[in-house]
């Protein structure tokens, strides 16, 4: 009865160890799995990128994306060793970009993403790769909206998951403009805040400045920004917390796409006549935290 009993207790604890042991394995693989190491394991990233922001990151028709956020991403992609081939995009809204990298669902966004306080307490963010500014976009007629304060009293959109109509109705960090009066009007996301602005739902538009002059070049003579900007707008790529050598491997790559002239001939590629002063210069980064 002892022998079995001994037995019977050797034998669970030798099954404890190997359990604990396999765990262990696997929490350090995890951990020691990267974005870097995985493009160059795997020859294969998942992007996300938005998928209704014509010249940034847009789903045509026939299944193909366009855009300078795409182009960013795949620029991004070849210099971690991934061919364009290996590349899946995976749709990212305003909304869901934190818990589609917290999640795993994408290893890297490229979507409009503006650099925060309150974003890198759950994101590290390489970049920015362009910086943007905020502006407004109203109706091609509108004589009422000429400069950010004229937005009192109006029916100003709020597109889930974005900061912008905080800018307008909070002010920007450097706490010059705080409007009172504003009325928000809730949308999806910005491809439905320029669908009511054109249906007469809302008033004006403000967000970065690339995505309304897209939405602008696409619809020639039905909108029009009023060119007052009122704060930047940083643009990240987004990884998964706290994955450093993604988020420096990803700064070398930005720094050669400008270096080497990609970033302005993707610039003028996408965003040529739309009256922006493009920047064309590497923007000072953020650091990776």
């Amino acid at each position: 009865m002892r022998v079995r009993r001994f037995g019977a207790v050797i034998g669970a604890a030798t099954a404890l160890a190997m359990a604990l042991t396999a765990c262990g394995s696997d929490t350090e693989s995890t951990q020691a799995t990267t974005v870097v190491q995985k493009a160059k394991d795997s020859k294969k990233l998942v992007v996300g990128i938005k998928y209704d922001q014509p010249a940034l990151g847009l789903k045509k028709p026939d299944g193909t994306f366009e855009g300078f956020d795409v182009d960013v991403a795949k620029y991004i992609a070849k210099e971690l060793g991934v061919p364009e081939s290996g590349i899946t995009f995976k749709e990212t809204t305003s909304a869901n970009r934190e818990s589609f990298l917290g999640g795993g669902q994408v290893d890297l966004v490229v979507a409009t993403y503006s650099i925060t306080d309150a974003r890198k307490k759950q994101v590290t963010f390489a970049g920015p790769y362009y910086v943007a500014a905020q502006d407004t976009m109203v109706l091609a007629d509108n004589d009422d909206i000429k400069t950010a304060q004229d937005l009192k009293g109006k029916r100003l959109c709020k597109a889930a998951g974005s900061n912008s109509f905080r800018r307008v109705t909070e002010g920007p960090p450097d706490g010059k403009l705080a409007i009172s009066g504003v009325k928000l009007v809730d949308a999806s996301s910005y491809s439905e805040c320029v669908a009511k602005l054109k249906a007469g739902a809302l008033d004006a538009v403000s967000t970065d400045d690339l995505i309304l002059a897209g939405f602008a070049n696409t619809q020639k003579g039905q909108f029009k920004v009023i060119n007052n900007p009122i704060s930047e707008e940083k643009y990240g790529v987004g990884i998964k917390k706290g994955d450093t050598e993604t988020c420096e491997a990803v700064n070398k790559a930005l720094t050669k796409m400008y270096q080497d002239g990609t970033a302005k001939t993707l610039l003028e590629k996408h965003f040529a006549g739309t009256g922006l002063q493009l920047k064309t210069t590497v923007p000072q980064f953020e650091g990776c935290a």
